[in-house]
């Protein structure tokens, strides 16, 4: 599904999607995962290597990603700053990318939809939705075109190119403040 896929549509309100995800956040983000969950850590770096391997799927000819997050995504501190200035720079190279469209939803922004669930939308066929214990994925149309119609509203609340790079450089800069 993933593979098979030509347009990726993401959005997360929590985190950093899973493709544009540095080393440092990939490992951060997988011990509070298993310390959340109770899981072994021993496999973490199996796991790091796993996740980045499939991101390169972001270079790929012949598939666009569309990503949209939430402002607050590029402040919650889910890793230690070096990780966390390694995480946004890596999102400053990676929205540059050709194939890659990233947005960033302002924090002030008066609201045209509330903040969902992370979700993907594979084309227009299937979404996966990640909760807590799970990941739930639809496949009914009329569901699939109700993820596509909240994707666009939430898209369309986002800033993108300079006005986005400058969110991202500002919470940079905001790593250095207590």
């Amino acid at each position: 599904m993933f593979r098979a896929a030509t347009v990726h549509r993401l959005y997360s309100a929590g985190l950093v999607p899973g493709i544009l995800q540095s080393a440092g956040y990939v490992r951060a983000v997988l011990g509070i995962a298993s310390t959340v969950h109770g899981l072994p850590t021993e496999d973490i770096e199996g796991a790091v290597r796993a996740r980045l391997d499939r991101s390169r799927i972001i270079h790929e000819q012949g598939r666009r990603f569309v990503v949209v997050v939430e402002e607050s995504v590029l402040r919650y501190r889910v890793a230690g700053a070096d990780s966390m200035g390694a995480q946004l720079g890596y999102l400053l190279t990676a929205g540059a990318l050709p194939a890659v469209s990233l947005g960033v939803i302002p924090m002030d922004t008066t609201r045209l939809h509330w903040p969902e669930e992370t979700f993907h939308m594979y084309d227009s066929a299937r979404v996966t939705v990640e909760l807590v214990s799970a990941d739930l994925t639809v496949t009914q149309p009329e569901e699939v075109a109700q993820y596509a119609a909240a994707f666009e509203r939430l898209r369309s609340m986002a800033v993108y190119g300079a006005e986005a790079r400058a969110l991202i450089t500002r919470a940079v800069e905001a790593l250095d403040r207590p």
